[in-house]
């Protein structure tokens, strides 16, 4: 059970990885480190809605899995 959590872990992680690094909006290495400090919040729309949810369900996922294996390890 213990090997098919950590599979799971590290597909999710994976997933949350890339979703993460495509929300910052083609800004490039630079909107990763904060270097668009001076960007206006705008309304999500679209696509930017749907992967943000994707990026709350996954880190959802990711600390649930999280939390699973160590009662199961411990």
């Amino acid at each position: 059970m213990e090997r098919y959590l950590d599979i799971a872990m590290i597909i999710i992680s994976i997933a949350l990885i890339v979703s993460v690094i495509l929300q910052s909006k083609g800004a490039g290495l630079g909107g990763l480190t904060g270097g668009d400090a001076g960007a206006v919040f705008t309304a999500r729309r679209g696509v930017e809605k749907t992967l943000f949810r994707i990026t709350v369900i996954l880190s959802i996922l990711f600390f649930g899995l999280a939390i699973a294996t160590v009662v199961l390890t411990g």
